[in-house]
Formats: structure tokens, C-alpha cells, sequence
């Protein structure tokens, strides 16, 4: 849709009252009840939720490098679908995303994709390898303006290392993103350590080899008084050293997945790979803190972790799949089932975590912003009273490894908007 004017007719702005919102030259020029301009492409949304642009903090589009698993181009298109109007790049790809000339590259791609902007993640260390800091202000100073760094895939595990990097970061006002998993703890793990573990005789993942990561950075953020942000946190136990490192006043942020709260450890039983994902599924005990503390305000935002794979590395047998999960086309409707329709969040508290809190995360400009005169018009509209069946063959990522096939959720993105250019409309790709 290539007008320059769009009118959203009686969207309920946050899930409040109807309004009428106006679109105009890539921003919103207007809201209010009544608005009829002159020449305006009409969405009607009666019924409908409009929020801000979702905003995702970590997503893998696998770009360069394994571009039979994802694109840049179709990691956003799945993007759009979700209601996503910008998302961050993890920097496990191949070459690894550890100098400026790599996040250029991605965030070039993303700028010719046209369906949401992506904002690159730079490597803490070369390779990943956690030997050697990366080219952090390299890549800080790129046209890319990275701001966060995660060795996502892999732990920093070096306390050394993990030190001079919140060092560096804190002058560019950057944080390091965590991937929570003490190493030789989880040594050939392939699921949640516990009872269901021990009856399946599959080595354990503990909930220890996390916490006890996640303790050693909290404290090391406020030693050096810099950013840390928590990846992907799926225990109790470290929902617990958050609150606390928190009450402390000290710069933590964490994050949660969808599918962390929603499924358990329960299903792997059926020995399906589609469930292997790392950090594992936990317990219906951990499911229910993560929820009360995503609802609290504890855990500060929900991010995908999308991963995609082909086909040929996830269905095989367990123990040499690979893990990971793809998660922005379902993201949206997984958090109105878990939170939203439980009463534990209102869509204002959904733009909240899924929109404001990852941007200002970021460190990401004119997303999360709200819905008002004079923003962009970064908008996502969302029909909560749609029910449906999941089905990975319309997928528009590259990968179809869902743990949703089949499963009937709630909601659909019907509608998204980059700076007021529709990128879905009727819930198809434009």
C-alpha cells in the first residue's frame, strides 16, 4: 500500500477505548474519535487492539551464513507476520558478527528487506569463542550503532572477560546480553534435569547451571555499574536473584520467552525434537513464576529467541537435533493465551513488555514509542477475538520447527505498520 494516508477506524488504542487513529507521511498525525480526511486508505478495526510496533530483542536470522535455515529477507518477512516492526540480530551467524564490517552487512540487508528494521548484536568475544573481547567499539561506532553484544549460543563463562566487557560497553551506554549457562554444568545436556529426565535417561540441563551464572553477573554489573540484560531466563531460581539484584537499585534487565511460558519438560516424552530448545523446557513450577514475574514486572520483556533450522537437522532423533524453535509468528498469540486472556497482563502491559521496555533495552529510536501525534508510525493491530489452528506450511519464515503445529491459539496480527507503510494488511504480507 503505497498511499501516503492511512486512517485506522475505531482501533482500540492499548485494548482502551475506540479510537481513530491517522497515519500520514510516516508518522501519526492524529487520534481521536470521529476522523475522516480527505483521501485517506480506510483499515477498519472495530474490535481490534492497535499497539506499538513490537519490538524483539533476540532473534536469529541466521544471515550470512546459514541461508538454508534463514534470511535476512524472510526472518523479517515472519517478522512483519508477528506484528514486529524492528528486531535484533543475534550474532551467531557465519562469518560470527564480531567486527563492524559484519553487523554492517546484516544491518544493510535489513534496510533492503523493507518489512522491519533489524538491529545487529555484536559478539562479546571473537568467534564467540570467549577468549578475546571483539571490536565492541568498532562496532558501537558502525554505521550499525550496536549497542547490545550477546555470544548468544554460547555462555561468556569467563568472569575476566565478562568484566572487561561491561567495562567497555558502559562507555557507549551499551549493555552485555547474557546467555546463562555455566558450561561444564550442562556438558552434553539434552533436556531439564529432573524427574522427567531421570525416568527418559537423558542427561540433565540443572536450573543450577543458569542461576549461578546469572548471580556472578548481577554482581559484576554493579561492581562495574553497568548494563547486564538476562537472556532467555526459564528457573524460578533465577527469577529470584533478579528481584533481588533489582531491589538492589542495580542495572539488570531480563527477558523471557514464549515458549517458556508455556510448555514443560512434560513433553519431551514424546522424544519429539520440535522440543528441544536450549535453555531446556522446565517445570509447571517454573512456568507459573515466570508468568508472575513477567505480570510483576521482574522480568522485563518477552523475546522470541527464534531459530530456526531446516528440516534435516531437526527431524532426526533427539540426541543429534539441533535446538531451537522459531517464535515470531506465534509470539503475539502465545502471550494472550499465557497472560493476557489468564488476567495477568491488559494489552497496555503487553506494549509495556513487548514494545517500550525492549526498546529502551536497545537502546532502539523511534520504536516503542506510543501511540500518539507526532510519532512514527510503528503499529501493530491485533484481532484478540480470532481462534486458530497453527499451521507451519504458512509460515513466511524459511523454517518450520513450531512446537505450535496444530495447536489452536488465540489472536492474529491483522495489520503492521512501518513508518506508516503497511507490511501486513488482512493479515497477509503486503
Amino acid at each position: 500500500m503505497s498511499t501516503d494516508k492511512t486512517l485506522i477506524r475505531g482501533a482500540k488504542v492499548l485494548g482502551g477505548d475506540q479510537q481513530d487513529v491517522l497515519i500520514e507521511n510516516g508518522t501519526v498525525a492524529a487520534v481521536g474519535t470521529g476522523l475522516d480526511p480527505e483521501g485517506a486508505t480506510v483499515v477498519e478495526a472495530a474490535g481490534q487492539v492497535l499497539l506499538p510496533g513490537l519490538v524483539d530483542l533476540h532473534t536469529h536470522l541466521r544471515e550470512p551464513g546459514r541461508e538454508d535455515s534463514e534470511t535476512v529477507l524472510t526472518g523479517t518477512r515472519a517478522a512483519a507476520v508477528g506484528g514486529f516492526t524492528a528486531v535484533h540480530a543475534m550474532a551467531n551467524t557465519f562469518p560470527v558478527a564480531d567486527t563492524a564490517g559484519v553487523v554492517e552487512q546484516v544491518w544493510r540487508l535489513g534496510k533492503e528487506s523493507g518489512y522491519c528494521d533489524v538491529q545487529p548484536v555484536g559478539a562479546v568475544t571473537v568467534g564467540l569463542e570467549g577468549k578475546q573481547l571483539a571490536e565492541l567499539g568498532a562496532m558501537a561506532d558502525s554505521a550499525a550503532g550496536v549497542r547490545v553484544f550477546s555470544d548468544d549460543g554460547k555462555c561468556v563463562d569467563d568472569a575476566v572477560i565478562m568484566r572487561r566487557a561491561l567495562e567497555y560497553v558502559k562507555a557507549f551506554d551499551g549493555v552485555v546480553a547474557q546467555h546463562a549457562q555455566e558450561p561444564r554444568l550442562t556438558e552434553g545436556a539434552q533436556m531439564n534435569e529432573g524427574p522427567v529426565s531421570g525416568e527418559l535417561g537423558l542427561r540433565g540441563w540443572p536450573a543450577v547451571a543458569e542461576e549461578s551464572i546469572i548471580a556472578r553477573d548481577v554482581l559484576l554489573a554493579a561492581h562495574v555499574g553497568s548494563r547486564v540484560h538476562i537472556c532467555h531466563l526459564s528457573t524460578a531460581g533465577s527469577v529470584e536473584i533478579v528481584r533481588w539484584a533489582k531491589s538492589k537499585g542495580w542495572n539488570v534487565t531480563a527477558e523471557v520467552t514464549p515458549h517458556h511460558l508455556l510448555l514443560t519438560d512434560e513433553l519431551v516424552r514424546s522424544y519429539d525434537p520440535v522440543y528441544k530448545v536450549n535453555p531446556p523446557l522446565r517445570t509447571e513450577a517454573d512456568v507459573r513464576a515466570l508468568r508472575e514475574a513477567l505480570a510483576d514486572g521482574t522480568i522485563d520483556c518477552v523475546a522470541t529467541d527464534h531459530a530456526p533450522h531446516p528440516s534435516e537437522d531437526k527431524d532426526c532423533e533427539w540426541a543429534v537435533a539441533a535446538m531451537g524453535m522459531v517464535g515470531l509468528e506465534t509470539a503475539l498469540s502465545v502471550v494472550q493465551h499465557t497472560m493476557v486472556d489468564t488476567g495477568l497482563l491488559d494489552w497496555a502491559a503487553v506494549a509495556d513488555r513487548m514494545s517500550f521496555r525492549p526498546a529502551l533495552i536497545g537502546r532502539l529510536s523511534g520504536h516503542g514509542r506510543p501511540v500518539s501525534t507526532g510519532e512514527p508510525a510503528n503499529l501493530t493491530l491485533v484481532d484478540p477475538d480470532y481462534r486458530g489452528a497453527v499451521d507451519p506450511a504458512g509460515f513466511a519464515s524459511r523454517s518450520r520447527n513450531t512446537p505450535y503445529a496444530g495447536l489452536e491459539l488465540p489472536g492474529r496480527v491483522t495489520a503492521t505498520f512501518l513508518r506508516g507503510k503497511a507490511t501486513v494488511l488482512d493479515g497477509k504480507l503486503v
